[in-house]
């Protein structure tokens, strides 16, 4: 999987990383226009956002559209972005009350990406670790499974502290490995899987729920909340079926072969709603 490798430093003061989102400014900003397709939004310093790719972990601050910020549930959130900001090196972090770092030691940290894309919000799309770059910096390198394992993607996988969410540009042999992660750490309670109700079923009564006890994939909560912010008060849970139906968020069941709906492997009865498929099941079709 040819990806470009960008050497640069990590800097979160000013900024709100989490589990799976960090600002990269690479040594030579004018090598994010050697990727092809969109365009990474950067600032005037070159620093442009990350998404990590084919992970997700629990929101730290998500505003769904006309309703108030939510999290989910402590103290995974919390943790998830700590961790990655351990791994990078920084100490002493300090946030304000808006979870925007407002000190942190060192000033940045050296490290670098492996990318191909951005996604439809101007993010880097990338494979992301810290350190010295195995390669030159600007240059198209295979990017392969022993790539893979020094990432901060892997190393959130491998300790719990994100659900694997895979979309359709993932190679195969870099989601296996990604899901062999994940499952031992899930098969050993490690991190957010001690407390997982994806597929065990969430009980959902408001959004007290979704921010406080259900530990889900975040692409669920994220469409729960939507959901629950545009019935205006209605906690039922009826129609959310219909309702990701509506949203046609598109995927590949792995299992069966088959290309369907986020609603198809969605359950809702009574109160409770869960996913009928592991995450690492599913590869979502990019929009």
């Amino acid at each position: 999987m040819p990806m470009l490798l960008i050497k640069g430093v990590y800097k979160i003061v000013g900024a709100s990383p989490d589990g799976d989102s960090v600002r990269f400014y690479p040594d030579d900003p004018n090598e994010w226009d050697l990727l092809r397709g969109r365009r990474v939004r950067r600032n005037r310093a070159g620093g442009a956002q990350l998404r990590l790719d084919g992970i997700d972990t629990l929101e730290t601050h998500y505003r769904p559209p006309h309703g108030p910020e939510l999290h989910q549930p402590a103290p995974y959130a919390g943790r998830a972005a700590q961790e990655l900001l351990d791994r990078l090196g920084f100490q002493n972090v300090q946030r304000n009350d808006h979870g925007i770092v407002s000190a942190a030691t060192p000033e940045s940290r050296p490290g670098y990406v492996f990318t191909r894309s951005a996604d439809v919000h101007g993010r880097c799309i990338a494979f992301a670790g810290a350190g010295t770059a195995p390669g030159a910096s600007g240059t198209l390198v295979k990017f392969e499974v022993s790539h893979l394992r020094e990432t901060l993607n892997h190393h959130q996988l491998a300790e719990g502290m994100a659900y694997p969410t895979f979309y359709r540009q993932l190679f195969v042999d870099l989601r296996e490995e990604m899901t062999a992660a994940s499952q031992q750490a899930r098969d050993k309670g490690m991190g957010l899987w001690s407390a997982d109700v994806t597929q065990t079923g969430a009980k959902i009564t408001g959004l007290n729920s979704l921010t406080d006890s259900a530990v889900v994939l975040p692409k669920l909560f994220r469409r729960l909340a939507d959901y629950l912010v545009l019935g205006d008060g209605d906690t039922s849970v009826a129609g959310f079926s219909a309702y990701l139906a509506q949203r046609d968020d598109r995927l590949l069941v792995l299992s069966n072969g088959q290309w369907t709906g986020f609603d198809s492997v969605v359950q809702a009865t009574g109160d409770t709603v869960r996913l009928t498929h592991a995450p690492e099941d599913l590869v979502f079709d990019e929009k």
